[in-house]
């Protein structure tokens, strides 16, 4: 469990790629994890399977590189990166699980004020859990929807996001993880089965 508050920059500092899944070593100083503990990486849990001074490895199944952005990790490339939550923390962000439900493709990007406004198009079977003023996590951060307009919706990035993410250098034309609120996936999952039930009857 996740809050969507990045609290480390990392960088991908080696790719390693074999037949059924893709090992990324992240450069960051995140503290001791341990071998299986979960960090989320730009939105997506993954788990520590190496754990060096200044590094650590994931390891990426083909299943979630078919649906990330994490196709799109070289060397460099610069990602959010969040520790879960322990029993007590304070809860700043919304609840996130860290489990990516489909690519937001930015269709916009302009300032506004001493803030940012992207506008984005989100896949059209997540669309009806896109809601104004509701939570919405991209990239692994957490943020609210300020408008809803047909098929896309906009965000404001405040200088202080722009600056500890990855949020300043997102462009145009550009993808990014959205993990929508969990709480509008299941109630939008029960409404699904409640109407199936009165058709089956």
């Amino acid at each position: 469990m996740f809050t969507g508050i990045v609290t480390h920059l990392g960088n991908v500092r080696r790719v390693a790629k074999s037949p059924g899944s893709t090992r990324f070593d992240i450069a960051a100083e995140v503290g001791t994890m341990g071998l299986g503990a979960s960090i989320a990486c730009s939105g997506v849990c993954l788990t520590v399977v190496e754990e060096q001074p200044g590094w650590f490895g994931v390891e990426v199944s083909l299943e979630t590189l078919a649906l990330t952005t994490l196709t799109q990790w070289r060397v460099g490339t610069k990602v959010n990166l969040e520790r879960p939550l322990k029993v007590g923390d304070e809860l700043s962000g919304h609840f996130v699980l860290g489990h990516v439900d489909g690519l937001a493709e930015v269709k916009g990007r302009r300032q506004d004020g001493d803030s940012v406004r992207f506008t984005l198009e989100a896949p059209a079977a997540l669309r009806p859990l896109v809601a104004p003023k509701g939570s919405i996590t991209l990239d692994g951060v957490a943020l609210t929807i300020n408008e809803v307009d047909g098929t896309t919706f906009g965000v404001n990035i405040i200088p202080h996001t722009l600056k500890v993410t990855t949020l300043a250098g997102v462009v145009p034309g550009q993808r990014m993880n959205v993990e929508v609120d969990p709480i509008a996936r299941y109630v939008s999952r029960l409404l699904a089965a409640r109407v199936s039930t009165k058709i089956g009857r």
